[in-house]
């Protein structure tokens, strides 16, 4: 490439690059708006300016990692999640939009000026808890999670947007099972083993596998939550899990069994596909 270049030729450039290894184009725009910490319409006033040699160099090293199949969050070292920037490493899950529905559902169903008492289990970087406290100021929030690693980041992330959020380490409920909560909600590894041919690479080599799978084909922790929660739930509380797309009936059947008389129910995402288990005590 000629030593003065433009954005636009960068980019283009960038893109192709990124479509033959691919990798979705679009993430060479992405990875210079990150850096940049430019929006759409900085980009395309900059289209026809020469770029900085040393922004052209970082763009091309970034193009390079993610054509390898580094994901963008790690190579930039942070994720976006309910317009917060969440700090990610490769300890911790990448923020997902499936996620961002199940957090937006349970927001919409409560109001500012009640006080909740809310477990986040399996709290990774911390976007679940973080994000409800953020928006639900007077809700006491604790997250759980069996990775230091993990929770060190939920620390940092906590600290940086300010979330009073009470971050404890240990397996599922093992750190609060001498209390209750009135809302209990998860994102737990649901992946099966015999999932693994179908996943992109950059999932199983950038991700961690603890965060992801699960044994008895992905349904183990969703068995031993629906072991351990009866104990911890309020009455008259819920849980929201997220799950796999193909097991929904088999979740809904483990809680409708650990909690006979509460209505648990199967929900979708905005793609149509089983995303989350509601369950609702009475």
């Amino acid at each position: 490439m000629k030593s003065k270049t433009t954005y636009r030729e960068v980019l283009k450039w960038a893109s192709s690059f990124l479509e033959t290894c691919k990798r979705e184009p679009i993430a060479a725009e992405l990875l210079l708006r990150e850096r940049q910490d430019w929006s759409k319409t900085d980009i395309m006033m900059h289209l026809n300016d020469e770029i900085p040699s040393d922004v052209k160099h970082q763009l091309l090293k970034d193009v390079s990692d993610h054509g390898s199949g580094i994901p963008v969050q790690q190579i930039v070292g942070y994720g976006w999640f309910y317009d917060r920037k969440f700090k990610v490493t490769k300890d911790t899950l990448i923020p997902r939009p499936e996620t961002e529905e199940i957090v937006d559902i349970f927001l919409k169903e409560t109001r500012a000026n009640q006080k909740l008492s809310v477990l986040d289990i399996g709290t990774g970087t911390g976007i679940i808890g973080i994000t409800i406290k953020k928006e639900r100021p007077l809700f006491d929030v604790t997250a759980t999670d069996l990775s230091s690693k993990a929770l060190k980041v939920a620390k940092e992330n906590a600290e940086v947007l300010d979330a009073d959020v009470r971050l404890l380490e240990g397996d599922l409920t093992e750190p609060v099972k001498s209390e209750t909560f009135d809302v209990i909600i998860s994102n737990p590894p649901y992946i099966s083993n015999d999932e693994v041919r179908y996943m992109d690479e950059s999932v199983l080599h950038y991700e961690p596998h603890l965060a992801l799978f699960a044994e008895n084909n992905g349904l183990a922790i969703y068995q031993r939550l629906a072991k351990e929660t009866p104990a911890i739930l309020n009455p008259g509380g819920k849980i929201l899990l997220e799950i796999g797309f193909k097991q929904g009936k088999k979740v809904q059947e483990l809680f409708q069994s650990a909690f006979p008389t509460a209505n648990v129910t199967i929900e979708k995402d905005m793609s149509g596909n089983d995303r989350l288990i509601r369950v609702k005590t009475n």
